[in-house]
């Protein structure tokens, strides 16, 4: 008999073993019965461009003639063949003369650049550099319902409206 007992027990526990439990779920809505939002202090860098005007001196762009040079270099070197009284004399004449009348030349280049006015012109620089501020942010919202005469809170990323939906899970349970 005792044999029999264990056997019927055995089988009974297999069976429920055996039998799936599975959950229902259904949907209903509660009534909401307050909605605040949450917010969260946060340090945000923001980008700001810095502009300011500058005079700044222009160089001339011009290019610089050469024939004062070259033309003084010609005409020295033609004075100093004229001065000389023999060819080796008027050769040496020349070479004088030609460097001397380069000398000129240059100097008179240099002397026309100095009197030249200074040009100016505005420019603008520009300088970018990040600024931190504090601020607050909204995170979400703390929300209390009312569902089954019970007050239930919750926290949500979207405000509900007047309902919020719930799940509610049947699951059989066997003693």
């Amino acid at each position: 008999m005792v044999k029999t007992f264990k056997m019927v027990a055995a089988a009974t526990v297999a069976g429920l073993v055996a039998t799936s439990v599975h959950a229902e779920s259904q949907y209903v809505y509660a009534d909401v019965v307050d909605v605040r939002p949450i917010y969260q202090a946060v340090t945000v860098s923001v980008p700001q461009e810095t502009c300011w005007q500058e005079q700044v001196a222009i160089k001339s762009s011009r290019r610089e003639s050469k024939t004062p040079v070259l033309v003084s270099t010609i005409v020295g070197g033609a004075i100093g063949n004229a001065l000389g009284s023999n060819k080796s004399s008027q050769r040496v004449g020349a070479v004088v003369g030609a460097v001397l009348g380069h000398s000129v030349g240059r100097d008179i280049v240099a002397s026309n650049r100095r009197h030249e006015p200074a040009r100016y012109e505005m420019v603008e620089h520009c300088e970018v550099s990040e600024v931190y501020r504090d601020e607050e942010r909204m995170v979400g919202y703390q929300v209390k319902y009312e569902y089954a005469g019970e007050i239930y809170a919750i926290q949500t990323e979207n405000d509900p409206g007047d309902q919020i939906r719930l799940r509610i899970d049947i699951t059989p349970t066997v003693y």
